[in-house]
């Protein structure tokens, strides 16, 4: 007899014995109890189930407000505490599950008499039958039917037993995924449809231990009823009830949910409501990719998501440059008891053992040294910031934060921009959150990309849509969510260069590429490092011949009272800027920099003690500077990501100015390449995240604004210096 039919069984006789109850019951987000009768929840378990998963399931349980006491039926017996968090609970054991023909508990409508209530509060009707929706902003309420919610799908429910099988069902520790192993038609029609296990040998198939796959296999299971192993029945039990959960949270966070609210005093602030609508997604999601568009607070969308979450210590794993940041942030809006909470920033690559705290920040280039250290802490929650750092596999960091991903109970990554060059880097970054998610790399190429190894993702827009649908990503643009924002305008600018200088400077590169050409006995690395001096060669001669003419653009912007980020790449690009823009007093945010004396630039341009800030364009990530008007561009990069990462620097919340993104570009050397190579990468970004590139008309229209203000401050500085504007 299976668990399901147990289930009706107790329905059943709770009906004839007059006593409503409802089958399946979210009692709250992402926990679901078998049977609920009143404010009794009862739960039935098959065999002997594991004491500690189980006694892990009757405390969420006990923390609802919709249970006031437990019964657990169980086949075999299994010793439970009288009390979970002073509700009580009663454990019956039945000795023998086939024939039995009425349940040994009998449920009445005074059974909450027999238990003694005095030590617990009554049980509310949250999360029964209907929760009310607002979405505030667009002044809709709609109720969410959570009967409807609950209603499994029949491809999760338990598969009927025809008395045959056509295979074994078992777990494989060493490769931690599940084994088909049978007739071959049916292993065979696993490997067509489930992405990754086309590598078994004929006869078994391979599905990864994720809840969409096991949910899979289990609709597989409806019409080819599979054996399973004896020792795994136990595992495959909690993990088909997982992938249950995870279709009742999806469909709770697509019906609309009520904004959550910390405990007073918990949140120092005020968010907006699109904000608010962030935080309860991130509340409900246990992992997660918080994609907001730069600019839109998805810091304090998170804090807020910690007070109300109370889940301590958290581990947040940020860039170097942001751990200060990070740090009077959380001093500045969370409380824990009416106190800041203890945050403890850790250093150095050498393991040390941990102060007492509520939240732990560690920047990325330490994980390789904490690699075997910080999974062992298991923390509950993680946050990785700017998560886009992780988009490369195969390194010591890359290693350390997923191990420490597979150790949380909850894991949300931060990032406006979570793919760079090409979208099939969003499968490094899924697969830290959520292990697997996307498949294994081999079949993620073959389904989502142009095919096997091949990186670029064919449908960026499908792929998108699916990570939203599935509920692992929310991506909002400032369109959306802002419409008072400013637009940013973008001007592609030609500028001059110094030809004699750009000559000289390409020299090396041309030797580099003789010797390329005509050294046949090149090992094929030594041609790879020549290939990349050669591109690094050009692409830095191009920034130093245009870097003067650059500079007299800035000038002008800088006379007309404009304040400007100037973004580059080489520190020798920065140096002419340095002299070139000595009168105007300007700082530097680059590699060369410490924190301090970072931080001290920001200061001084925040400030309005200096109206040019230079930075490096790699070092753009979570600064800060909206003070700026202008946004120019003074070298390229060959991501758009990094461009556009460096535009919200400014273009930010509070913004009241329109902004203009300068894009100073030559025709002799490296930037006509790179625009090249842009037009494919701004599709595969703009596509998986969501967005469309402006249409003709309207890049239009911005171009012709942006350009006669540019011209404006052309003329300008052309009068004062005596020339006239051709």
């Amino acid at each position: 007899m299976s668990e399901h039919t147990l289930h009706e069984l107790a329905l059943t006789t709770l009906k004839n014995s007059g006593i409503e109850a409802m089958h399946e019951v979210l009692i709250s987000p992402g926990c679901r109890i078998d049977i609920l009768a009143g404010s009794i929840g009862i739960e039935i378990k098959r065999g002997r189930p594991n004491k500690k998963v189980l006694l892990e399931q009757l405390k969420k349980y006990a923390a609802s407000d919709s249970i006031g006491a437990i019964i657990l039926i169980t086949e075999k017996s299994v010793p439970m505490p009288d009390k979970i968090n002073r509700k009580p609970v009663k454990t019956i054991a039945l000795n023998r599950l086939w024939g039995i023909a009425t349940p040994t508990v009998h449920v009445n409508n005074n059974a909450l008499d027999d238990f003694a209530f005095n030590d617990c509060e009554k049980p509310t009707e949250k999360y029964l039958i209907k929760e009310e929706a607002e979405k505030t902003e667009e002044g809709i309420n709609k109720s969410i039917d959570i009967d409807e919610i609950n209603t499994l799908p029949s491809y999760l429910l338990e598969p009927i037993n025809i008395g045959r099988t056509y295979g074994k069902l078992s777990y494989n520790r060493r490769r931690k995924c599940w084994t088909i192993t049978g007739e071959p038609y049916v292993t065979e029609l696993a490997k067509r449809l489930f992405p990754g296990s086309g590598k078994a040998r004929r006869g078994t198939a391979y599905l990864p231990d994720h809840p969409r796959s096991v949910g899979d296999c289990n609709w597989l299971m409806q019409k080819y009823p599979l054996e399973i192993a004896e020792r795994d029945r136990e595992l495959w039990e909690s993990r088909i009830e997982a992938a249950r959960q995870r279709e009742i949270r999806l469909r709770f966070l697509h019906s609309g949910l009520k904004h959550i609210s910390p405990k007073e005093g918990s949140f120092i602030g005020k968010l907006m409501p699109f904000q608010k609508e962030g935080a309860t997604w991130l509340y409900h999601t246990q992992r997660g990719l918080l994609a907001d568009e730069m600019g839109l607070g998805k810091t304090v969308q998170v804090l807020y998501t910690i007070a109300a979450l109370k889940v301590f210590p958290v581990l947040i794993v940020v860039p170097a440059h942001l751990v200060r940041n990070w740090e009077s942030e959380i001093q500045r809006f969370l409380r824990l008891n009416g106190k800041t909470p203890r945050v403890h920033i850790i250093k150095g690559l050498t393991p040390y053992k941990l102060p007492e705290a509520d939240i732990y920040i560690v920047h990325y280039l330490l994980l390789r040294g904490w690699k075997e250290a910080l999974p062992m802490y298991a923390f509950p929650f993680v946050i990785f910031d700017e998560i886009q750092e992780l988009r490369h596999s195969g390194t010591e960091k890359y290693s350390s934060a997923s191990l420490i991903s597979s150790k949380a109970d909850r894991v949300i990554g931060l990032s406006g921009t979570p793919i760079y060059n090409n979208g099939g880097e969003i499968w490094n970054v899924v697969n830290i959150l959520d292990f697997h998610f996307l498949g294994d790399r081999e079949s993620f190429t073959r389904e989502w990309c142009y095919g096997y190894g091949n990186n670029i993702v064919a449908k960026p827009e499908l792929l998108g849509s699916f990570l939203r649908q599935e509920g692992l990503m929310l991506r909002r643009t400032k369109a959306e969510v802002l419409p008072e924002l400013p637009e940013k305008r973008r001007l592609v600018q030609h500028i001059d260069t110094d030809s004699q200088v750009y000559q000289a400077l390409m020299q090396p590169v041309i030797d580099n590429i003789i010797k390329w050409h005509r050294d046949t006995e090149l090992t094929p690395s030594e041609r790879a490092l020549l290939e990349g001096n050669i591109s690094q060669g050009q692409r830095q001669a191009t920034g130093i011949a245009k870097a003067a003419y650059v500079a007299q653009f800035v000038k002008a912007l800088l006379e007309s009272d404009e304040k400007v980020l100037l973004f580059a790449h080489h520190h020798a690009v920065m140096d002419i800027y340095k002299k070139e823009l000595k009168r105007h007093s300007p700082v530097f945010i680059t590699g060369r920099e410490n924190d301090t004396q970072k931080q001290r630039s920001i200061d001084r341009f925040t400030e309005g003690r200096s109206d040019i800030c230079c930075i490096s364009l790699r070092a753009a990530s979570g600064l800060n500077l909206q003070r700026a008007s202008c946004v120019v561009f003074g070298e390229l990069d060959w991501s758009p990501a990094i461009h556009s990462q460096a535009e919200d620097r400014a273009h930010r919340i509070g913004q009241k100015d329109s902004l203009l993104c300068y894009y100073l570009v030559a025709k002799e050397g490296s930037d006509a390449d790179i625009q090249d190579a842009l037009g494919l990468k701004v599709s595969q970004f703009m596509g998986l995240m969501g967005e469309k590139p402006q249409d003709k008309a309207r890049e239009t229209n911005l171009a012709n604004l942006a350009r006669n203000h540019a011209m404006r401050i052309i003329e300008k500085y052309l009068s004062n210096a005596g020339e006239k504007a051709v």
